[in-house]
């Protein structure tokens, strides 16, 4: 049982990894490249990227520190 746990909290740390990556990406895009209204929908997408990576790493981990054994 201990390793479907770590598998799948592996999956979803590379999952925000992803995210962050593609929301960092986004924001750099929207920041220096986009202009008018493209550039805000990038700048807000890229928040919401990088706001949906913090709270896959957040249920990650809690999964992780505060799962119950099973004895």
């Amino acid at each position: 049982m201990t390793q479907e746990r770590a598998a799948g909290r592996r999956r979803r740390m590379f999952a925000a990894g992803i995210l962050a990556v593609l929301g960092l990406a986004l924001l750099a895009l929207g920041l220096t490249v986009a202009d008018g209204v493209l550039a805000g929908v990038e700048v807000v997408l890229a928040i919401a990227l990088l706001l949906a990576s913090y709270a896959l790493q957040y249920v990650a981990r809690r999964k992780t520190l505060y799962r119950h054994d099973e004895r």
